[in-house]
């Protein structure tokens, strides 16, 4: 595999532990907080295989890793899928929307190899995105997921990055949300994958408006409506980064037979730090 292909991380050291011994720590800190699942994981290799879709925060871990680890703990218990898609925001790193159609990307925990035949149908139906691993070099909206996986099922999961570009409030419509939702569940037809759109919701806010305004929002997620997301985050003007990928994934997962979604926790930084602003984190499942 050439070197080229390979996405070196870009966070670890900052956003999670730089080393396998001390990541593998703090994922295991992270189900055991008070803010996350209680207790460590167990695979369900017989599990029912429900879950079709992940909401996941991707701040820093002692902030946001508690509340990522509620999702991937019930995806644990739903059993192992064959193939991860991973929707992330731009964070302003100049490379616009991007997907990676080989290769791997690398972590603390080894190298997670990307899944080429899912990547390159979807690169082939969305020519407006960059290809490769360069145009990720900075985002760690996607990084931060890989660890979590990583954890639960080594490197056995070859999954699909796909970074979409921050619009403004003018320029943001349901549209390219849509066109991205389509093109993942046509290259996920008949395949056994979860989808994981990663976003923090509302940024920088006193702690009650944060809770309020983050409680509508997963309203529209919850009731399985992208395009009410979209539109509810407009309206109000709320800081969450990653729409985008979270109504690409529910469009998909629509789709696919999506049935209901679920809430599976929600915290704000200033349960770990407290302070006058905050920002929030949310973590859901979709089920088929």
């Amino acid at each position: 595999m050439a070197t080229e292909e390979v996405r070196q991380p870009a966070v670890a050291g900052q956003f999670y532990e730089g080393t396998r011994e001390g990541l593998l720590r703090q994922i295991e800190g992270c189900y055991e907080h008070r803010l996350g699942p209680g207790k460590l994981p167990e695979i369900n290799e017989e599990g029912p295989r429900k879950i079709m879709g992940l909401i996941s925060p991707h701040a820093g871990y002692p902030y946001s890793g508690a509340t990522a680890a509620r999702g991937f703990f019930e995806l644990a218990r739903d059993g192992r899928p064959k193939v991860a898609v991973v929707i992330g925001p731009n964070h302003g790193y100049g490379f616009g929307s991007a997907v990676q159609t080989q290769g791997a990307w690398s972590t603390p925990l080894g190298n997670v190899p990307v899944a080429a035949e899912v990547a390159q149908a979807i690169a082939g139906a969305l020519p407006f995105l960059n290809i490769g691993a360069r145009a990720f070099s900075g985002e760690h909206s996607l990084e931060v997921q890989l660890p979590f996986l990583q954890h639960l099922y080594g490197n056995t999961v070859p999954f699909v990055p796909i970074m979409m570009a921050q619009q403004t409030l003018e320029e943001q419509s349901f549209a390219r949300a849509e066109g991205i939702g389509r093109a993942v569940a046509a290259a996920l037809e008949g395949r056994d994958a979860v989808m994981i759109a990663s976003t923090d919701m509302t940024h920088y806010q006193p702690p009650q408006v944060a809770l309020e305004q983050d409680s509508l929002l997963t309203e529209r997620i919850v009731a399985l409506d992208p395009e009410g997301l979209i539109r509810e985050r407009r309206a109000r003007d709320i800081s969450m980064c990653g729409v985008g990928p979270v109504a690409a994934m529910l469009v998909a997962a629509k789709l696919l037979g999506a049935t209901s979604a679920e809430k599976l926790g929600y915290s704000t930084s200033g349960d770990v730090v407290p302070g006058p602003q905050v920002v929030g984190y949310l973590s859901a499942k979709v089920l088929r």
